[in-house]
């Protein structure tokens, strides 16, 4: 019995799919003491965690060490001052202290504040003064130490500094303290109402705001692992994010921990998928799940087999139905597809027991309620085009997985939540099988000659030609139309931005495009503008 099985009931159909889940657990539950410490004790030498990196370096930790590691982190940390409600900022790329960290500021009860080493130093001085960060924790690669001081320094703060593995100027060696900790810690109380981790959004039209979840949100991810990403009790799951996005609690730790799987992570800066699969191959990974665009890659430089790999998931953003397909024929795995937000846990996918269906986000996990909505608020129709909505649960309980809070954001936690349901901003219709797919983002949904067009079921057609490496469409002002359909492309290797290959393009998409869905204009670039986590800022190119 994997040890998530001590917190919740499931029930299965005959296909071994999940119909209902229901959680139960004690009111000071914390995912250090009764997941990591519990497998630990059960079964110490256990596979947790196999971390290696581009200079062939590796580390492999059991559930015991894990324990034993995270627990001298924290006495570190706490003979430091860092206790419950500590906010604690770890920018620590994919470096397996990471894991140690975490897990060691869950036992204080201290709130873990992932970030990306990407952030300029505006971006720092914002998240630091927006959460009033007590300590930090981060790499001492790529000139970080340096932005985070000058950050600091902005900004006015008085904080408690780590980097790990060198010593860095001004900052502690986390690495080298740990070593001479004790291993033994004393349980902190904590509740599972306490606040955990807090992410900051990408902020695609604004300034990110502050997520935060509790110590209960770790369980919902048990879906999210077992269910969709199919990781195992024995198995070696593999989640392609970096720990500064929350896609990492959702790959690279809580869920998979849950299911008693262990957890691949390779440790690089810049992505060749050769060297990912041979990754897989070496370690004998069993479950992947990466971003459309890793996928992408992956079968135009030709995947080589991966005799150990059994499931394959996908989120982050569309899945081009030709990548899944092309996918499908080199390896024999569909590409299961799902989706959520940093405020949810995974909403929609196409989960373990269901025949998966290219392009589409699935169906509803179990753990929500979700609808589509109608801008009035009433139920959208079979093949309606409706907004996302999650309903509170029935019996008037908490909703498991759900933020708790936008910190210093309650005008935006109330306007998520207007009229009763949780508000997701995104469109998608169902189908008659019950299956959602895909829309766009109300606010990038185009407007022409009295239709709504979502950018996706463009850029769809414009990913098929191979000129295109990478595109984005939007709507711009039009005196005829209220709006034109503006693409944007960056060309694919081997191909010259010209007039010529302008049209080109825009005939090959116009003809497999409805009259109201023509590209009108087109424009190459030699980038896209990009949040840090990589989204398209489309408000930048509509303006």
């Amino acid at each position: 019995m994997s040890v998530y099985q001590n917190y919740c009931t499931e029930t299965l159909n005959a296909q071994g799919g999940l119909q209902e889940i229901r959680f139960h657990y004690p009111e000071n539950f914390n995912f250090g003491y009764d997941v990591v410490d519990r497998i630990a004790a059960a079964t110490p030498d256990k596979k947790a965690l196999v971390w290696c990196n581009t200079e062939n370096e590796e580390r492999i930790f059991s559930f015991g060490e894990i324990r034993d590691c995270s627990n001298r982190v924290a006495n570190v940390f706490s003979s430091a001052g860092i206790g419950k409600g500590d906010r604690v900022m770890v920018a620590l790329k994919r470096h397996y202290e990471y894991w140690l960290t975490a897990v060691a500021l869950h036992k204080l009860g201290a709130v873990l504040i992932p970030v990306t080493h990407m952030l300029t130093e505006d971006d720092i001085c914002y998240r630091l003064a927006t959460a009033k960060v007590k300590a930090v924790v981060c790499t001492g690669m790529d000139q970080f130490p340096q932005k985070m001081l000058n950050s600091i320094k902005k900004v006015g703060l008085d904080c408690l500094l780590w980097t790990v593995q060198k010593d860095v100027p001004g900052f502690r060696n986390l690495t080298a303290e740990m070593e001479t900790a004790s291993s033994q810690l004393e349980r902190r109380e904590t509740l599972a109402t306490d606040p955990l981790v807090m992410y900051f959004t990408s902020g695609t039209t604004g300034y990110p705001k502050a997520v935060t979840h509790d110590h209960s949100y770790p369980l919902a991810h048990v879906v999210t692992a077992k269910y969709w990403q199919q990781a195992e009790d024995g198995g070696l799951h593999f989640t392609v994010a970096e720990t500064g996005w929350a896609k990492a609690s959702w790959g690279k730790l809580y869920g998979q921990w849950l299911t008693e799987s262990a957890v691949m992570v390779f440790d690089f800066d810049n992505f060749d998928p050769k060297q990912l699969m041979t990754v897989i191959n070496r370690y004998g990974v069993t479950s992947f799940c990466a971003p459309p665009t890793v996928y992408r890659y992956l079968v135009r430089k030709g995947v080589i087999p991966m005799p150990t790999l059994r499931h394959a998931s996908t989120a982050g953003e569309l899945l081009n139905p030709a990548v899944a397909e092309r996918f499908m024929e080199l390896t024999g795995l569909p590409l299961m597809e799902g989706y959520g937000q940093t405020e949810t846990t995974l909403l929609l996918a196409n989960f373990k027991g269901d025949r998966p269906v290219s392009g589409s986000m699935g169906k509803p996990s179990p753990l929500y309620r979700i609808e589509l909505q109608r801008r009035d608020g009433t139920p959208a129709a079979e093949g309606e085009i409706g907004e996302v909505v999650l309903l509170p649960p029935r019996d008037g309980s908490r909703q498991l997985g759900l933020f708790t809070s936008y910190l210093n954001g309650d005008e935006f936690y109330e306007h998520a939540w207007r009229g009763g349901v949780y508000h997701t901003g995104d469109a998608a219709w169902k189908d008659e099988k019950g299956y959602y797919w895909f829309h766009g983002r109300f606010d990038d949904i185009i407007k022409t000659g009295g239709f709504r067009v979502g950018p996706f079921e463009i850029e769809n057609v414009l990913m098929e030609h191979p000129a295109v490496l990478e595109c984005s469409v939007v709507g711009v002002p039009d005196e005829l139309r209220g709006q034109a359909i503006k693409a944007f492309v960056v060309p694919a290797p081997g191909y010259e931005a010209s007039r010529k290959l302008e049209k080109e393009i825009r005939d090959f998409c116009n003809s497999k495009l409805a009259d109201y869905k023509w590209i009108r204009l087109l424009e190459f670039v030699s980038e896209m503008p990009k949040t840090i986590s990589g989204k398209i800022r489309k408000v930048e190119q509509r303006q």
